[in-house]
């Protein structure tokens, strides 16, 4: 690195020039893999069969998953929560399946069961443990996308147990190199060349060779930017980021944006032996001038959360896509299901960053329980989109103390809400009155529209109403919440000057009850008789 020397005017001016503001991290784009154009059906081990599963359990289920008539219905993914795997990586630090649980390898396991014409979904968690304490993917996205995808793997679950947030404190930088990757001389870049942003400053060091340092650049609120790095040939490249050492127990991180790809450079805590620091990322410089911007993202946890959210959703579309070309077989994506729990409110960045987002925390089979679940996700249909969904978790439907009339409502407000029908049962046993339930097909149309809406809450009370629209028409909700029986109506009129549901003022349409069966015209409001925890789905056609 050669000596860089700078006039003392020139300096003057570069610490009193008024910075320009820090951009917004988030992406501006929708996540698309090109699946989940409806919310995803099948089964997850999790509700039922917790940390007790083995091969013959699953292939048992994906059997009767098609035997039972559930995968005609629509149920085409076999989950493997979380302890399938080892707690032991194998010599190449890649995830392995449970040595005598899964003694046949999860890629075998995944072949037989794409025999039976399901596809399979497997879990991890965003965290250095799942939440059963076994390896998990944070800091391994990238090995571990390729081994999920090398087995066939279609679904991913994405757990947020065991997360150590990234830090939003950024490292003290004097200058960078670029390298072409391979070789040993590279070009120096002083800090005094950067165009600063927000709060980052120039902080003198006589020491340095650039004489001085960038600092001002925590929680995404300064940068520094380098508009005249130069590549003689695009391609491959070491980025070497001088540090100056601040003695700080600290982890430190910093974004580098280079024409627009973002590569992250972890800087673990400094011990002060010595004054400066190098850390190296591989990066990609087109061939001419290239535009360089280094700061921290990290102003908030729901920052952190995304940003890792989105490592993962970036290494599993860079896996299906090597496993295609190695393999010279169609490309099979994997649908991605980010399970944050609503922490950090996924439902606003979720989008981006994956195709459905968990709302809350983990469902159980109990009433009170599933009617909180509801409360807290419907409210939040604005957020939904054709291959973007909220998601209240896995059914319980068929599980625990339940009522016939709880199981029907739970299923039903689901479906409304546009939300993945996952079963949690086993299917094994399934009764047929939950068969009935499950494979109701006119609540899974409702599920699967194309438009990919999910329904509106137009009156909340003791019984609520939901609006949904349908490529066809549209859905009515009406969802008894007391134990009690309860006669119930809403006013077509207020259906319609709501306007979500899309219904015109002047057309005919036809209603069909769902669950009683009955048809009949529209009239000036919809009235049904609900028993307690009841609900009845209308569906109204335009004739």
């Amino acid at each position: 690195m050669k000596r860089n020397s700078m006039c003392p005017i020139c300096f003057l001016k570069t610490v009193f020039t008024r910075p320009s503001k820090v951009g917004n991290v988030y992406p501006s784009e929708k996540y698309d893999n090109g699946t989940l154009t409806a919310p995803p059906m099948g089964w997850s081990s999790w509700n039922t069969f917790k940390n007790n599963i083995d091969e013959d359990l699953i292939y048992e289920t994906a059997v009767a998953v098609k035997e039972k008539g559930l995968l005609a219905a629509g149920y085409d993914r076999i989950n493997l929560d979380d302890c399938w795997h080892s707690s032991l990586r194998d010599e190449n630090g890649e995830l392995q399946g449970d040595l005598t649980r899964f003694a046949g390898g999860i890629g075998n396991l995944v072949k037989r069961i794409n025999a039976l014409g399901l596809k399979v979904g497997i879990y991890s968690s965003n965290g250095t443990l799942t939440c059963e304490d076994l390896p998990a993917s944070l800091g391994n996205e990238y090995r571990d996308a390729y081994t999920f995808a090398k087995w066939g793997i279609e679904f991913f679950k994405y757990d947020f147990c065991h997360n150590v947030p990234l830090p939003y404190y950024a490292p003290v930088v004097f200058g960078v190199e670029f390298t072409e990757k391979g070789k040993k001389e590279g070009k120096f870049y002083p800090c005094t060349d950067a165009r600063l942003e927000g709060l980052a400053k120039f902080m003198p060091c006589k020491k340095l060779p650039t004489g001085c340092f960038v600092s001002g650049m925590d929680k995404c609120r300064g940068a520094m930017e380098y508009n005249n790095v130069y590549s003689e040939e695009g391609g491959e490249y070491v980025l070497t980021l001088y540090c100056k050492k601040t003695n700080s127990p600290y982890e430190k991180l910093a974004m580098i944006e280079i024409n627009g790809e973002r590569y992250l450079c972890h800087v673990p805590p400094q011990k002060f032996w010595n004054l400066t620091s190098r850390f190296q990322v591989e990066v990609r410089l087109e061939k001419g001038v290239n535009k360089v911007r280094i700061f921290n993202p990290v102003s908030s946890r729901a920052d952190s959360s995304m940003l890792q959210y989105l490592t993962m959703g970036k290494a599993l579309k860079e896996a299906t896509a090597r496993v295609a070309a190695e393999t010279g077989k169609p490309e099979k994506p994997i649908a991605y299901s980010i399970c944050e729990w609503g922490k950090n409110q996924p439902w606003k960045w979720g989008a981006l960053a994956g195709n459905m987002w968990r709302t809350t925390p983990d469902i159980i089979p109990r009433w009170f329980w599933i009617k909180m679940i509801y409360e807290k996700t419907v409210k939040l249909y604005g957020y939904a989109s054709a291959g973007a969904y909220n998601d209240p978790d896995m059914l319980e439907v068929g599980n625990g103390n339940l009522t016939e009339e709880q199981n029907k409502s739970h299923f039903a407000l689901w479906c409304m809400m546009a939300a993945p029908l996952i079963l949690g049962n086993d299917i094994r046993k399934i009764s047929d009155k939950i068969l009935k339930i499950v494979t109701n097909p006119e609540l899974i149309a409702v599920d699967q529209d194309k438009l990919g809406k999910a329904a509106k809450r137009v009156v909340k009370g003791s019984v609520d109403v939901l609006a949904r629209p349908l490529e066809d028409g549209a859905a009515v909700c009406l969802f008894n919440k007391k134990s009690g029986a309860k006669k119930a109506c809403v006013s077509v009129s207020k259906l319609i000057k709501d306007g979500y549901a899309g219904l015109e003022s002047g057309a005919k349409y036809v209603c069909k009850e769902i669950y009683s069966g009955k048809s009949y015209p529209l009239k000036d409001s919809i009235e049904v008789s609900l028993v307690g925890d009841a609900c009845e789905v209308i569906l109204l056609k335009k004739v």
